[in-house]
């Protein structure tokens, strides 16, 4: 990928990770193919500047080659599976950790307020 449209991935959200929404430095973003790149009928499109997201290396690596729709089921049920673990349950009973579930929204589809940048004409 050109440096000049990674750095363009990089802005789509204001250096921010468009699934968590935390904070990304240049060198630590990875870029994310929103429809993955397996679906045979999206190979035109895949490497299109609408389909690439700026991504933090945890959710890259969770979300996978993952649909939206199945990577939000993950998401939406991810509390109910550390939920189970013992330690989790231990760390909950002393107040270190709490469990909220998610939301169901992603940071790129809460940023409907603020402008981001679209592909150049």
């Amino acid at each position: 990928m050109k440096k000049e449209l990674r750095e363009r991935v990089w802005l789509k959200y204001h250096k921010h990770c468009a699934y968590c929404g935390k904070i990304l430095a240049y060198k630590d973003m990875q870029v994310d193919h929103l429809t993955p790149q397996n679906r045979a009928w999206a190979k035109n499109y895949v490497n299109l500047f609408d389909n690439l997201m700026p991504s933090c290396r945890r959710c890259n690596h969770y979300k996978r080659a993952y649909t939206l729709d199945h990577f939000r089921f993950l998401m939406s049920t991810l509390h109910d599976r550390v939920n189970k673990q013992y330690i989790t349950k231990v760390a909950i009973d002393y107040g270190i950790v709490t469990i909220n579930p998610f939301s169901g929204v992603f940071y790129f589809e809460k940023c409907e307020n603020f402008t981001v940048l679209k592909e150049m004409p």
